[in-house]
């Protein structure tokens, strides 16, 4: 059964191009085969208020089981997919990472591989092990995530529990080229 995919990505990624093929590769293959529908957001809804895009980022998120962050150059710096990442966790998607510098641009130009916005989020398990409280490094050191505080997770085992986790230690990353992403997104979006 296909699956419904939110996609979270920078922008700049959509002008390059390389995010339009990751994301329309179903449209190819059809979406029962490539295992996903796309469930994310356009362009537009870079042009609306704060509030108003974490409405609709939450809306979109609600109807899916699976978050893909597509990771460009400067993806780990931006503050709304790092909200998609943590909002995500937060209602239970399943969450992988997908680098796509490896994907020629629009100049047909691949570029170097992107930093992995999961080694700049992470978790703070509580000490029963069944709630997180988001975090993202700042530079210097871990801070507590402001947009979206503590919330339920699935019981953790004992070595997990009363400690802190960059979220690379759980969500996998996979490269579109490398990993052939064409032929096994399928089996990446499934938990």
């Amino acid at each position: 059964m296909a699956r419904r995919v939110y996609f979270a990505f920078h922008y700049q990624d959509v002008i390059d191009f390389r995010v339009n093929v990751v994301r329309q590769h179903n449209k190819l293959i059809g979406a029962q085969t490539a295992g996903y529908y796309d469930h994310s957001i356009w362009e537009e809804s870079r042009r609306t208020s704060p509030l108003a895009l974490k409405r609709l980022v939450n809306r979109e998120l609600q109807g899916s089981s699976v978050t893909v962050v597509l990771i460009g150059s400067e993806t780990w710096q931006r503050p709304w997919v790092r909200y998609e990442i943590v909002k995500s966790l937060e209602q239970g998607n399943h969450v992988v990472g997908v680098h796509i510098n490896s994907i020629k641009g629009k100049d047909t130009q691949t570029k170097k591989v992107g930093t992995n916005p999961f080694q700049h989020m992470g978790l703070e398990v509580s000490s029963a092990g069944t709630r997180a409280t988001p975090t993202e490094f700042d530079g210097r050191k871990w801070v507590y995530y402001g947009d979206l505080g503590p919330f339920s997770i699935a019981t953790q085992p004992l070595p997990n529990r009363g400690r802190h986790w960059p979220l690379s230690k759980w969500l996998k990353c996979y490269d579109w080229v490398a990993d052939q992403g064409f032929k096994n997104f399928s089996s990446w979006i499934e938990p």
